[in-house]
């Protein structure tokens, strides 16, 4: 099986998945490193299957695209990838099925972003609707910080700045979960402690092992559905009324994990990808 390995810089998550695919079982490994590809619309790469390890969206999204149009499977696909890395659309998909999530508005322009806060209460979560790693998030307190920040991102300009996308904050102590979903199973999940309100470990947050139960494992998986299904992260908030959904990641960080959770969570990655075929 030749197993096409789609990347950027290879980071400690890369290395750990490319020596599970070197592991005896006749996988033949070609690197597809996105910063010296070329794409001619009629050929590609001679592999069965590819596994998105990218780091810059944009490649990943036109990456897998291509990919598919030759009739190469992708883990992830292009779909997956397209919803999960807009938040805009991740939360249509949740909602579509009915998986519990933070209130949610969508708004275009300043005039109506604030207007759009307003209605969802102070403090409030003003994100880009594509963005990773927790960067670019701002808690809204009150309607003098709304104006503010509203104002500025208007003048920026950037696309990152031109969807205001706002969530309802929700407290959550300190901390919220991480699930890994892997095909139709939800494999671990950590805790992810802060002192901060953004906890994402990127960020500083510290791991620690979280219980797989029936209500986590239901709701994980019923949110990877939404997006497509595939390997997937899944953060997701604790409340009074049970787990709420903050966001999907399709191409999942996992190395801070891995000995938290006792889960050998690349080789359920490569195991999951060869179960595939060629």
């Amino acid at each position: 099986m030749r197993v096409g390995f789609l990347h950027s810089l290879i980071r400690k998550e890369e290395k750990l998945l490319l020596a599970e695919l070197a592991k005896p079982g006749g996988v033949e490994v070609v690197m597809l490193d996105d910063r010296k590809m070329i794409f001619d619309l009629k050929s590609g790469p001679d592999v069965d299957v590819v596994l998105e390890r990218c780091i810059n969206h944009s490649r990943a999204l036109h990456g897998l695209r291509l990919l598919e149009s030759l009739g190469i499977r992708c883990v992830n696909s292009y779909r997956v990838a397209d919803v999960c890395g807009d938040k805009l659309l991740t939360s249509l998909a949740l909602e579509e099925i009915g998986v519990a999530q933070p209130e949610v508005r969508v708004a275009f322009t300043e005039a109506s972003a604030l207007e759009a806060l307003d209605d969802v209460g102070y403090p409030a979560v003003l994100k880009p609707a594509v963005g990773s790693w927790g960067r670019l998030l701002s808690k809204v307190n009150d309607r003098d910080a709304a104006e503010s920040i509203l104002e500025h991102k208007t003048i920026l300009g950037s696309y990152h700045h031109s969807i205001f996308y706002i969530q309802q904050y929700v407290e959550k102590h300190g901390r919220d979960i991480r699930s890994f979903v892997v095909g139709d199973e939800c494999i671990a999940a950590i805790y992810r402690d802060s002192a901060h309100w953004i906890t994402n470990t990127a960020r500083g947050a510290q791991a620690s092992n979280c219980p797989v139960t029936e209500e986590l494992a239901a709701i994980s998986l019923a949110a990877a559905r939404a997006v497509g299904g595939g390997i997937l992260a899944v953060d997701l908030f604790e409340t009074p009324d049970g787990l709420l959904v903050n966001e999907v990641n399709y191409t999942m960080e996992f190395r801070n994990s891995i000995d938290t959770t006792g889960v050998n969570i690349p080789g359920r990655m490569v195991e999951h990808l060869l179960g595939l075929g060629p």
